[in-house]
């Protein structure tokens, strides 16, 4: 893909084009879907911000790694939501089972380090780790749209788990972190009064 021009004026009217060149509207579900998950992939690329700026150790080099992997699938997954139900171009990016197993095993290698969980984790702790719990968050609300999109117009149903298993791996990867870095956990504290 070789993009000349940023600007092309055909959205100033409140249209925009799939990726088959259909015009749709900017509100609608499909887009909101694909522009939260582009919402994601900036976040986890400012997490990778924060991770380059950390202390150089092993455990950065392999949320690098981990996050650049991420942001490349999300890039995939925002292709493919962009694009019009039943049209496929060439090299046209998938989504499927090894990727959701790849963030599974990404989790479990994450939960070798923790304490498993006994109350509820306040988003927060360091820059890496409050980042990540953003992510997740924004995560989350993709994949919501993504289940309404869904009930209206045929989705890959691997795009949902996809989502569901990234807020997952979000999750663990900001709770190892705010341990690799030796920063706090915040817990959710019943009743705290004033």
């Amino acid at each position: 893909m070789r993009i000349t021009k940023v600007y092309t004026r055909t959205g100033d009217a409140g249209k925009t084009r799939l990726a088959g060149g259909q015009p749709v509207w900017k509100d609608s579900l499909r887009v909101e879907a694909y522009g939260t998950v582009d919402e994601v992939n900036a976040l986890v690329g400012l997490v990778r911000v924060f991770n380059a700026a950390s202390e150089e150790s092993e455990a950065r080099d392999w949320l690098e790694d981990s996050l650049r992997r991420i942001q490349n699938k999300l890039f995939d997954v925002g292709g493919i939501l962009a694009t019009a139900p039943g049209q496929t171009f060439k090299n046209m990016p998938k989504v499927g089972g090894k990727d959701i197993t790849a963030l599974e095993r990404m989790i479990d290698r994450c939960q070798k380090d923790l304490a498993p969980l006994k109350e509820f984790i306040l988003p927060g702790g360091g820059k890496v780790s409050g980042m990540l719990h953003q992510a997740r968050t924004v995560c989350r609300r993709g994949e919501r749209i993504c289940v309404k999109l869904a009930r209206e117009e045929p989705v890959d149903p691997a795009i949902v788990k996809f989502l569901n298993r990234l807020s997952d791996a979000l999750f663990v990867l900001a709770r190892w972190a705010a341990k690799m870095q030796g920063e706090p956990e915040f817990l959710w504290e019943r009743n705290v009064r004033k």
